[in-house]
Parts: structure tokens; sequence; C-alpha cells
């Protein structure tokens, strides 16, 4: 993160210096390019390897020459970089497809998604944006937490709780959500726990 940010790659929005701090938008992008730069699940069970650093130098100078961000949590699909089937980077722009010589292309079949669940180094990532069925993560509510749909009951809270001894159904009556999504939350936090910590 500290060699982006020193490279320009991605540089954190909040503060730059000395103590560097990235917004939930800043994640997203280092998350994009981190899933860019390592092998990648492909359909039917393939793999595809990592992309090479200078496509994805190609692909951040073509959305600022654009005027695009690589995260806009207002915009369909939150990043205009898609990536097909084979690996090849291309960028949504103004309602067209463009690939990284800027020229025009068809939508990408089979592309993949930045925001699905994936797995890196041993680690199983949730999907970015919908965690579970009945859990979304917002970067405008809740400070960006993971939560109950159609609710400000963070997973984090629901998991405090089950920790303290409280059962789901408790739980669910406590604030009148249903119980599946309660077993979802303390799920999608044991799945959080077990990614071990960044030294």
């Amino acid at each position: 993160m500290y060699w982006w940010a020193r490279q320009g790659i991605v540089v954190p929005s909040v503060s730059p210096v000395q103590e560097k701090l990235w917004s939930y938008s800043d994640l997203m992008c280092l998350r994009i390019v981190s899933w860019l730069r390592h092998p990648k699940a492909a359909p039917h069970g393939a793999e595809l390897p990592a992309n090479p650093m200078s496509q994805v130098r190609r692909a951040l100078v073509l959305l600022e020459r654009r005027g695009l961000d690589l995260w806009a949590p207002d915009s369909p699909g939150h990043s205009p970089i898609l990536v097909d089937a084979a690996g090849a980077i291309f960028v949504r722009s103004d309602g067209e497809i463009l690939d990284l010589h800027e020229q025009p292309a068809l939508l990408p079949e089979g592309r993949l998604e930045l925001t699905m669940p994936f797995r890196q180094d041993g680690v199983e990532g949730p999907n970015l944006l919908r965690p579970r069925p009945h859990l979304r993560i917002v970067p405008a509510k809740v400070a960006g937490e993971p939560h109950i749909a159609d609710t400000r009951l963070t997973t984090q809270s629901v998991a405090a709780l089950a920790a303290r001894g409280f059962s789901s159904e408790r739980i669910a009556d406590m604030y009148a959500s249903p119980v599946e999504s309660i077993n979802e939350a303390i799920d999608l936090e044991r799945q959080l726990m077990a990614v071990p910590a960044i030294a």
C-alpha cells in the first residue's frame, strides 16, 4: 500500500502525508489493484494469471485521461474497470467499452466481477457489496461497515452480542430482524476473524 502510494498508483485521499489515511473508496481502489495484480479464478474452474503492472498503469492512465475514478460508489458496477474471461482489461466510459489502446470494443462476455468473492494466498474473501444475501456494505452507511440490509445494525455488533452468549434468536428478537440475517452476520464475522492479521 505504501509503495503504491509513493508510486502514485493509489494515493490516500484523506491524508497522503506522514500518517497516511485511506477512505473507503481508496480501500476499494487498493482492492481492485490487488485483484488485478494476483491470479484470478475464471469461469469453468480456470485460473487467470496476474495482470502485469504495466497493464494496470495503462488502465489508470486511461481512467485519468477520461476523468474517471477507479472506484465510484454512485456509478453502475462501482468501477469502470472490466476484465474479460481471458484476463484482458477494459474501461467503461460514456456508454462505450474501450480496450487499453482506447479502441472501441464489445462488452466482454463472461466478464469477471471485481467485487465478487475472492481467494488469495489461502484467504477467502467475501463479496464486497453483498457479503451474504441479507448483508450489505455501503460506503455512506455506518461508515462502510458490513450491516444487515435496510438497517444500521452492523455485523460486528451482532457478533459481539453472540460472543457474550446471546443466541441468534434472542438477538433477532432484540432488533426485530430475521434469524437468517443474524446468523449470516455471525458467519461473516467468523470468516473475517479467520483472516490472519498483517504484520
